[in-house]
């Protein structure tokens, strides 16, 4: 793939993983743009960890998703089924097993953050685009605070910079060979 079509689609994939920030779905697209595009840079800046880093992250945060709807779903139907002869000493354990899939979707968020910021690194150390490093900073703190709803607005803000930084992303130089010159001939 072209280096182009890479930060195009890169760019295009922060954008929607933005707006996926308030409308999920969004996100989905953005991922797979966003891996695509990363793929491509991955290529072209022959840093594998670029790709594989972003790769470990969308792994991590799908595990994360599947296990909130497992439980979401899990409690809901025990909370239907058993609603009204639920005993108190039994709603308390409800309470806190929720309060732990809570802490445990927190700590994936973290540690998927973790790896698109490792990877933003990777590409802003190859590509000297210093904003992809700023976002993948931002990425961090955002899910580190979205205990606290604030890292939302963080985490919004870090794909937008990530975008900039995409579509600012200028082509990498060819490495230029060195003309050497031999030493005059001895007479």
């Amino acid at each position: 793939m072209e280096f182009d079509s890479s930060r195009i689609l890169a760019g295009i994939g922060s954008i929607l993983m933005a707006i996926g920030v308030f409308i999920p779905l969004l996100a989905l697209v953005g991922i797979i743009l966003l891996l695509i595009g990363l793929k491509g840079l991955s290529d072209t800046y022959r840093e594998e960890g670029i790709f594989r880093n972003a790769l470990y992250a969308v792994i991590i945060g799908v595990i994360g998703l599947v296990t909130i709807i497992f439980v979401a779903i899990s409690i809901v139907g025990i909370a239907i089924t058993f609603a009204p002869n639920i005993p108190r000493h039994m709603a308390g354990g409800a309470i806190g097993t929720v309060l732990l899939f809570i802490v445990v979707y927190f700590v994936i968020l973290v540690l998927e953050a973790l790896f698109y910021k490792k990877s933003l690194d990777l590409l802003a150390t190859k590509s000297g685009e210093k904003l992809l490093g700023t976002a993948g900073l931002l990425l961090l703190i955002g899910a580190v605070l979205t205990i606290i709803i604030v890292g939302l607005i963080l985490v919004f803000t870090a794909w937008i910079i990530a975008a900039v930084a995409f579509f600012s992303l200028k082509p990498p130089q060819p490495a230029q060979e060195q003309i050497v010159q031999a030493p005059p001939a001895l007479a």
